[in-house]
């Protein structure tokens, strides 16, 4: 999480990146991005970690947070970025603040019944 906070306040635009994520890897690195706002529709952080993470080799994540860049609160992924996150790493946990406690929780647990396909690798 202070990773996520760390790029939001360094990093954000607050009248683009209205976002920042951070996920751990699987070796234990720690990959961070902000998102792209605008009006069309534009990528999740969750989504540009993703990015991010594979330019730099890194294809297993096993945890993910993302942060409110005008708060620093933690913001649950959305419906698109939970499938995604399930799709791509079925065993990654997602840090979520419900009613003000940090939980960290199994994606299936943030996606039941979701629709399941194997993901290219």
């Amino acid at each position: 999480m202070a990773a996520a906070r760390r790029v939001a306040e360094e990093y954000a635009r607050p009248d683009v990146h209205t976002v920042a994520a951070a996920a751990r890897a699987g070796d234990g690195r720690i990959v961070t991005a902000v998102n792209v706002y605008h009006f069309t529709g534009g990528p999740c952080a969750e989504l540009v970690v993703i990015g991010a993470a594979a330019g730099q080799g890194v294809y297993e994540l096993t945890a993910m947070v993302a942060v409110s860049s005008r708060d620093m609160s933690v913001v649950p992924p959305c419906g698109r970025c939970r499938q995604v996150l399930i799709d791509y790493f079925p065993g990654i946990e997602v840090l979520v603040q419900p009613a003000g406690r940090l939980e960290r929780l199994p994606i299936a647990e943030l996606l039941p019944g979701a629709f399941s396909r194997s993901a290219p690798r």
